[in-house]
This record gives C-alpha cells, structure tokens and sequence, in this order.
C-alpha cells in the first residue's frame, strides 16, 4: 500500500503526520510519502523523519483582498499539477490540514485516489472545510469540530497523533524524567513548571513570565524551565538574572519535548492542537493562554474542550498580566488536590492510539 500524507507549515503540523506514518510503516507492506511546501518545516523535518519528501509551491487560502489572496489561486492550480505525478500511483492520499494539503488532495481526486482528512483543531479550518465534500471519511481531534463537517463525510474523533517519544512520558516517566534532570539543568526535588509558547514561541507569553518572576522569586521549592522561542530567549534570560530562592531555566527551543513533560508538575502554553495532545496524553494540567489571533479564534475552542473536561484553566490573552499569571501559577502549585485531579482528567481526555485510530480510516479507504 502507497500512502502520500500531505500537508505541513509548522512543526505542530508536521510532528502528528510524522506520527501517523510511524503507525502506518509498522505494516511492511506499506510505503509513505510526504507532499508539501517547499518553505515549510516539513522540508527540514520529514527528511530528518526518514520519509521522502515532495516539495511543491503552495499559497493559504486568505479572506482578506490583498495581492497574495490573488495569486493564491493561480498558485493552486500550479501545484495541483506538480502534485499529480506523486499522487497518481498512490492507494490514498492523507491530508493532515492547512494549505499544503490542498494541492494534492485536489489531485487525488483527479486522479480518483481516495482522500482521507485529519482535522486538528476544534474549528475547521478553511482548507479542510472545502476539502471534505471529496473525502473518504475526516478524523477529528475535538469532538466540537466533527458537527462543522457537512453531514455527507464520515467524520470519526480519532484524536490528534502523538510522537512516540512524547507517548513513553505515560509509560516510563522515571526513566525519562531521569535524563531530563541532567540535560536540562533542573533540581529533582522542586516542582516544576514548564512554560512555552508552542514551536516559534509566543512573545507576549515571555514577557509575560519575565513580570511574573517577581512574583515568584520567593519560591525556593519551585523552578521554571520556560522555552521562549528562537530569538527570544534575552526576553526571560535578563529577567531571570536578578538574585532569587526562585530557579529558572531559559532555553530557546528543545528538540526533545519529552523530557520537559517528564519533568513538568503544571504547564503554561499556548492551545494549540499538537500542544494539547502532547500535554494530556502526558497527563499534564495545563493554564492555557490562547493565540488571540489564530484563524477563527480556534484555539479558545480548542481550550473550552480542555476546560469543559477539567483538565485546564483558560487564562484569555487580553486579560494576560504579569501579576495575573504569577497567582494563577501559584494557586494552582500550592493546591495539590486540584491540580492531581486536573492530571486525571487530562489523562483521560487524551487518546493516546490517536495515530492507530486515524490509520485505521487509511486503510478502510484503501479497502
């Protein structure tokens, strides 16, 4: 069986079709292949995987009028002919969402490959939306998105697929968390709070926590690890400077998320799809700043789901202050009934055999 996963942008994209295709080369009869932008992530990280890659020009699909929204569609058409040579051949073609799907799940259906759908977020976005009047069936990762799918497409809540990597966290947390302590410099025996911003970091969150230390400062039994994002490291590190009982870790990307998570007692993030399933399936409570402008405000979605399940607090970007986030952290790390509790929930939203769950609609396609 021939799968071409298509998609990508970012690595929160990127990491669940990874996963994906882990699942689905377990069967030795299967070969997967990569469709998607040439100026992606998925450029660099799909290689690095050990798949084969097919870059082609791809444009997103923008509201707004404005010379790229313009071209967007000559782009398109484009791209679905560089895609068809990669797709013809193909049992099925997977799109994994956003705008590098869209070129060859458009070619798939000329070619008359089926086409199956991974939703990440709790909104649809917009490509997966157009796209799912062609599809096989649609894997979803909230529940709230399946019901904005035309009744038409079989649409399953598969949950968002996990790396393997981040899935031992659940299984040997020991083992893990015992390298976490040496590579990352933490102490054993404070609590920790791990605080990101997803990928290509969140600013706002930096100076956020940067305020928020003063607040902290006093707390010897308590460390953070905060990733920052690339080129915005200095945000946190001058902050962090200043003497305190307080210890603080500041690290501009970490490769090996699992070893945060292994570590973490309580985590501060963004919501976006890929962070979720990583922190529940790790059985992570989580405070969740939401991305304020993220296409249809999906990540308040996708964080109401995680509220309404108990496993997070919803803390609103417009209302994110220094002082704000310091209570917050420290109500909740002084409360351990409520934050073991939130734990359990997050557990048990978290679906773990997500990546067994969407390769399982692969290969009914197929068949």
């Amino acid at each position: 069986m021939r799968v071409v996963i298509a998609g990508g942008g970012t690595a929160g994209h990127v990491f669940p079709a990874v996963a994906l295709a882990d699942r689905l080369s377990d069967d030795t009869d299967v070969r997967v292949e990569f469709i998607g932008s040439s100026a992606g992530q998925e450029a660099t990280l799909v290689p690095d995987a050990g798949y084969p890659f097919h870059g082609v020009a791809a444009a997103p699909l923008r509201r707004e009028l404005s010379i790229s929204s313009a071209k967007a569609p000559f782009v398109a058409i484009g791209s679905v002919r560089a895609c068809g040579p990669f797709v013809r051949d193909a049992d099925v073609v997977v799109g994994m969402g956003g705008y590098a799907s869209v070129p060859a799940a458009l070619a798939a259906r000329r070619a008359r490959v089926p086409v199956v759908l991974h939703e990440q977020n709790a909104v649809p976005g917009l490509a997966n939306r157009l796209l799912a009047r062609i599809a096989r069936s649609v894997g979803v990762s909230f529940a709230d998105a399946a019901a904005r799918f035309p009744v038409s497409v079989p649409v399953a809540v598969t949950g968002n697929p996990v790396r393997r990597q981040v899935l031992a966290v659940a299984s040997t947390p020991e083992a893990i968390a015992a390298q976490a302590w040496e590579a990352l410099d933490l102490d054993p025996a404070r609590a920790t709070v791990v605080v990101f911003g997803g990928s290509q970091g969140a600013l706002h969150v930096d100076q956020a926590i940067a305020g928020a230390l003063e607040g902290l400062s006093s707390r010897g039994d308590l460390q953070l690890l905060v990733l920052t994002g690339r080129e915005k490291a200095d945000v946190v590190a001058r902050a962090a400077e200043r003497p305190m009982d307080l210890r603080v870790r500041v690290l501009p990307y970490l490769e090996r998320m699992e070893l945060a998570y292994a570590v973490a007692d309580l985590a501060v993030a963004r919501a976006g799809a890929t962070s979720i399933a990583e922190m529940t399936v790790c059985g992570l409570p989580s405070i969740l700043i939401p991305y304020p402008h993220a296409t249809e405000d999906h990540q308040t979605a996708n964080a109401r789901e995680l509220v309404g399940a108990g496993a997070a607090e919803l803390y609103a970007d417009a209302d994110l202050s220094s002082d704000g986030l310091a209570r917050r952290i420290l109500d909740l790390m002084d409360d351990d009934t409520r934050r073991a509790a939130m734990a359990a929930r997050a557990s048990a939203w978290s679906k773990p055999d997500a990546d067994e769950r969407l390769a399982a609609l692969v290969r009914e396609a197929v068949r």
